[in-house]
This record gives structure tokens, C-alpha cells and sequence, in this order.
């Protein structure tokens, strides 16, 4: 890719905080490669005081669209000229696309969340499901699960309950319907008959891949659990899931949903999703050995 950079090459980029495990770029880039797109995608590390600068210059450059992850999903918004109806639903944004100057944003980790669990046989509706976590992940796996007809409880850290208070608000206020909100405690007794769970946090991430907020004797006879986290491909959860009998569903395929969404909205081209997944995985591998 990188030998093929002229001055005609479009650019598209990331920012977070950090970046150095991303995988995002060799997925756009392999995308981008197939499809014999002159684009290149390029990561940036852009600390939270340096966020509006960042958002200043990727307008100035003019690149042509960017992702946001972890920790600006939120704080990007203000520095954007307007929001597609879903992120401004949602409150947190992952991609933005530049029109001409205008920077617009969209939220693809909802959709991508949502194509994930379809490809595994999964329908919402009428479903019991527990997320773990109320950061700017779970804004976007809470709102596509109750606008598909899911029962809703939110757990989280004590100290961080008003995250999910704020969350069950917007939805009681977009759907009214009720959401459960409950400390993480509250695990055992919420967990039988739930039909789905969903670690929204980051807990299990790398490098503290040995960690999890469900203990494994919990997941006996448990039918499915999604753990947005893609590195590492199997998180303890997943392991412990599995162990227990349970189907189970790798954050890498949601990564691989929300960057082929949002690979469309830059390129207007319709993504190799299946690529983009596969190489995802091979780099997720690569960095586990």
C-alpha cells in the first residue's frame, strides 16, 4: 500500500488513545486493495487535551473520513458540524465522514453489533438480555437491542452506575420501555433465563486477558454470550462460555461489521466484509503468538 501513495490518494484515519494494538488498518487497507481503491489508512494517537486540535487538523488535511475509538467516542461530538439521527440517539460516535469540509458522524457500532448477531442466528425480539458496562460500547449495544424488541437489565460497577441510570433514561425516553439498571453483584440472581449476555467493557482486553466479570459457574446451560472485546479472539469469558456449553460470539465480528460500514460511507462501495473479518483475525493471531 504504502509504495502506491501519490498525492491523488485518499486518506482515511483513526484516532485514540491508545492505538498501537489497533487492528483497523490492515483491514481498511486490505479492503481498500481488493477493491483497487486509491485510499490508505492511517492511525494517530491523539490524547483527550489534544482531541480538538486533532479534529482541526483531519479537517484541514482534508482526510476523508476517520474513526473514533476509545476514549473520544463521546467527546468528539461537540467538534463535529452535525450527527446522523442514530449517533445523536445514541450519544457516541465512531466514524465521521468529510463532506467538503463538513465533518458529520455516524455511530456503525450499533449496526455492527446488530449484523454480528444476526449472522450467528440471533433475533432480539422478545429476548431476555443482560450487558455488562454503560461506556459509549454499550450506548450503542443497548439502543439497537431495545429498537429490535429486547428486555433490557444493565449491569455495572457501583461507582459508575449513573452511566447506566442515564442510559435506561434515554431509552425509557426514545421507547418508553424500562430498562433494568442493577449493580454488577446482582450477576447471579439476573443471569438464569437470559438469553443473551453481553460484556459491553473492556474488561478481558489485552493485556489483562485473564480477566472477567462472570465467574465461570454462572455460564452452565447458558445460550449465548457476546464479548465486544476482539483482542485477544478468545477472552477468558468466551473460554469460560464455551467451556459451559454456551455458543459463543468473538468481538472481532462486530469489528469487522462496524469497519465495513464504515468503509462504505467513505468509499461508497459495498465492503469485503468477509476479508476485512479474516484479516483482522490474522493480525489478532499474529499479535497473540
Amino acid at each position: 500500500m504504502v509504495n502506491s501513495i501519490s498525492g491523488k490518494t485518499k486518506i482515511c484515519a483513526l484516532i485514540g488513545d491508545p492505538v498501537e494494538h489497533t487492528v483497523s488498518p490492515a483491514m481498511h487497507n486490505a479492503a481498500f486493495q481488493e477493491l483497487g481503491l486509491d485510499y490508505a489508512y492511517i492511525p494517530f494517537r491523539v490524547e483527550p487535551e489534544q482531541l480538538k486540535q486533532a479534529v482541526a487538523g483531519l479537517r484541514a488535511l482534508n482526510i476523508i473520513g476517520f474513526n473514533v475509538t476509545i476514549p473520544h467516542k463521546v467527546a468528539v461530538i461537540p467538534l463535529l458540524d452535525s450527527l446522523d439521527p442514530l449517533a445523536k440517539k445514541i450519544g457516541a460516535v465512531n466514524t465521521v465522514v468529510n463532506d467538503n469540509g463538513k465533518l458529520k458522524g455516524y455511530n456503525t457500532d450499533a449496526e455492527g453489533f446488530l449484523r454480528a448477531l444476526n449472522e450467528h442466528g440471533f433475533k432480539p425480539n422478545n429476548r431476555k438480555v443482560v450487558v455488562l458496562g454503560a461506556g459509549g460500547a454499550s450506548r450503542a449495544v443497548t439502543y439497537v437491542l431495545t429498537q429490535k424488541g429486547a428486555s433490557l437489565t444493565i449491569l455495572n460497577r457501583q461507582q459508575e452506575l449513573n452511566w447506566a441510570q442515564d442510559i435506561a433514561w434515554s431509552i425509557r425516553e426514545d421507547f418508553k420501555k424500562e430498562v433494568k439498571v442493577l449493580e454488577l453483584g446482582h450477576l447471579p440472581e439476573v443471569l438464569p433465563g437470559t438469553d443473551l449476555l453481553v460484556n459491553a467493557t473492556s474488561v478481558g482486553m489485552y493485556p489483562a486477558a485473564n480477566k472477567s466479570l462472570v465467574p465461570a459457574k454462572l455460564l452452565v446451560s447458558f445460550p449465548l454470550v457476546f464479548d465486544i472485546v476482539y483482542n485477544p479472539l478468545q477472552t477468558k469469558l468466551l473460554k469460560d462460555a464455551a467451556a459451559a456449553g454456551a455458543r459463543t460470539v468473538s468481538g472481532v465480528d462486530m469489528l469487522a461489521w462496524q469497519g465495513a460500514l464504515a468503509f462504505e460511507k467513505w468509499t461508497g462501495k459495498k465492503a469485503p466484509v468477509d476479508l476485512m473479518r479474516q484479516t483482522a483475525i490474522k493480525m489478532l493471531e499474529h499479535h497473540e503468538d
